[in-house]
């Protein structure tokens, strides 16, 4: 009997919600309305909306499901209520609030509404403008909740449907769920559609309550589809009566009556056709009846699920024509690297290449060269079409040639080519991945990377012409006693090869090389100078060519130059030290400001908003920026003191 009563039940429900879907959606009492339904497992509540000013008998209430009786009671919820209940409020902060003190009246409307909500009532806030931002989780907390009204501020754009799809997400899915929306405008700038918001409504089963502010009637045909899919209203406001639409929706809520009572027995269904009666002091009951989803109970005050929202995604929008600017940049970026597969034969090596091959080798390469790893052929190339462009372009491949050289890489000037193009694609590629396809910050990583490749050979050479300049008294000491010992200068040379500290010794041996190929010792001398940017070891070349043309004592020359520069390291060093504190100073006053942005993105990114989302902080910041590098430059050059 018990199964053939609930295929009965079934059978009823389905016809209701045919002839429900026939003449265009639920049915709702002319008295109340049936705001949430849920299972308990045996029992069932039942959350009923009673019009505003109904003074309704608690002990009279009579309730059936599905036509069958129930043994109910019911109770106020102005106490409190074991339906879990929760409200978000979604507040327009676009800049059109600024108009006739809205926003001013938006934040005291807030307030009163959660001075007057029911203490159990959790009440999150999303607001909405150029971004959709989760202010507030659904929470009890009232303190938490008016700190964040509070400290709320406008930006440009509505995104009105994101804001509702987001704030039906914070809503959770659980106990009774309403949004209260408050907008003056109509949506600017969503990436989703209205279809999409009513959708995503529906989906949830959220009732949806608006507040038009001050919106002419052609805006308000949106808000009614919306609040339709929501099963609420559209209310119009204007700012002075802002405060009281909001307390009204408040005490509607404080208003409620829970019905509670045992389900019947063998009743499994999960749609079926709710009556409430509540008798009142004025003759006429309040009846509330509606095609109800019963869906099982939750817990009051379980956290809601926060949506998946990410400031870029709800951020800025790039136009279209920049969209295009990247694709245009990635796509010369893969035809870089199709014409460098291009197969083509490999160039000859040339003498310069083949004295720097011969000078830079070390003991073991040819033991390392025996056991390398044979390259991939389409590697190889890759290597011969980047060398056939740099054969191409001379004075690239000249300017390349000189910095690898002045950095003391292995690398070839097609080899680094590669790399340099690998690393500008790679940084694209990470960039898009960091901003979660935002073309602005792929861009951003494509610039940074194309400037870090020379960027680090000049760190390179500097490190490695400090390194040269350091050793090179000695350097020249050396010479002057072996050239004191009887050894001629190419001798001398040879012992610093053997003795001497690198990066000295690897371009003595370079000197050794060019020698016996013809070229005089001092221009091969002059020719290291030029690599290293050496002030110091240019006046020794200078020195030693004078010596060589009218004659005189090279070592006891060599003794004085050598001399000589210890004076100028020794005062150099001096001077640093005295020029710390400015140096410090300096780097202090320049970091300061790029530091404490990033504490202010990682504490208070809200805080930044104007700066980032109002022009007038583009021009600020533009003009900050513009008198930071002048100050750093004047730093720079008062804290620099040539010795």
């Amino acid at each position: 009997m018990a199964g053939q009563r609930t295929l009965a039940r079934g059978a009823a429900s389905l016809l209701v919600a045919l002839l429900a879907l026939l003449v265009g959606g639920p049915a709702y009492a002319e008295d109340g309305a049936i705001a949430h339904v849920e299972s308990t497992g045996d029992g069932i509540r039942i959350l009923v909306d009673v019009p505003g000013g109904a003074q309704v008998d608690l002990d009279g209430v009579s309730a059936t499901l599905d036509d069958e009786g129930l043994d109910a009671t019911a109770t106020s919820t102005s106490s409190g209520s074991a339906v879990r209940r929760t409200t978000v409020l979604v507040i327009d902060t676009s800049n059109s609030m600024r108009k006739q003190g809205r926003f001013e009246a938006a934040q005291q409307a807030a307030t009163t509404y959660l001075d007057a909500v029911p203490d159990d009532v959790e009440v999150g806030i999303v607001t909405f403008d150029s971004r959709v931002e989760v202010a507030l989780a659904p929470t009890t907390d009232r303190a938490a909740a008016r700190t964040v009204i509070d400290g709320l501020s406008l930006q440009r754009n509505t995104l009105l449907y994101d804001g509702i799809i987001a704030a039906t997400a914070v809503a959770g899915d659980s106990g009774q769920r309403s949004l209260l929306l408050l907008s003056d405008g109509a949506d600017a700038g969503s990436s989703a559609s209205l279809e999409d918001a009513t959708a995503a409504i529906e989906d949830a089963g959220t009732r949806v309550h608006i507040v038009g502010l001050d919106l002419p009637e052609d805006q308000l045909i949106a808000l009614r589809t919306i609040a339709e899919a929501g099963e609420g209203d559209v209310i119009t406001s204007s700012g002075s009566a802002l405060a009281a639409a909001f307390a009204e929706q408040a005490e509607a809520l404080a208003d409620q009556v829970l019905v509670t009572a045992p389900l019947p027995d063998g009743f499994a269904a999960d749609l079926a056709t709710v009556q409430v009666t509540l008798p009142t002091s004025g003759g006429e009951p309040v009846v509330a009846r509606a095609l109800a989803k019963i869906e099982a109970a939750s817990t009051p005050g379980a956290a809601a699920p926060l949506p998946t929202i990410s400031d870029e995604s709800t951020g800025w929008t790039a136009p279209d024509w920049l969209l295009w600017v990247g694709i245009g940049v990635f796509a010369i970026g893969l035809l870089a690297v199709a014409l460098l597969l291009v197969p083509a034969r490999p160039a000859p090596m040339s003498i310069a290449d083949r004295v720097t091959a011969y000078s830079t080798r070390v003991s073991g390469l040819e033991e390392r060269e025996q056991h390398k790893p044979q390259a991939e052929p389409v590697l190889d190339q890759a290597k011969a079409a980047a060398a056939g462009i740099l054969e191409r372009n001379s004075a690239l491949n000249e300017r390349m040639t000189r910095r690898l050289a002045a950095a003391g890489s292995e690398f070839k000037p097609s080899e680094w080519l590669l790399l340099h193009i690998g690393t500008v694609l790679a940084g694209g590629v990470v960039g898009l991945l960091l901003g979660r396809g935002n073309i602005i910050v792929g861009i951003l990583f494509l610039v940074i990377a194309f400037f870090l490749p020379p960027l680090y050979l000049a760190y390179m050479a500097g490190r490695r012409r400090r390194a040269f300049d350091a050793a090179l008294p000695e350097v020249l000491q050396l010479l002057s006693g072996a050239l004191s010992a009887g050894l001629s200068l190419a001798q001398a040379v040879d012992t610093v090869v053997r003795e001497g500290p690198e990066p000295i010794a690897s371009e003595f041996k370079r000197v050794l090389v060019e020698a016996r190929i013809g070229v005089t010792v001092e221009d091969a001398f002059e020719g290291v100078a030029d690599r290293f940017q050496s002030k110091d070891f240019r006046w020794a070349v200078m020195a030693i060519r004078i010596q060589r043309q009218v004659g005189g004592n090279l070592a006891e020359l060599l003794t004085t130059v050598a001399a000589t520069m210890r004076e100028r390291q020794y005062l150099r060093r001096h001077v640093r030290a005295l020029s710390a504190e400015g140096r410090m100073s300096a780097i202090i006053l320049c970091a300061l400001p790029v530091l404490f942005l990033l504490f202010l993105l990682l504490v208070n990114r809200k805080f930044l908003d104007p700066l980032i989302h109002d022009p007038r902080g583009w021009i600020l910041s533009g003009f900050g920026v513009v008198w930071m590098t002048i100050g750093a430059f004047w730093m720079s050059r008062m804290v620099k003191v040539e010795a």
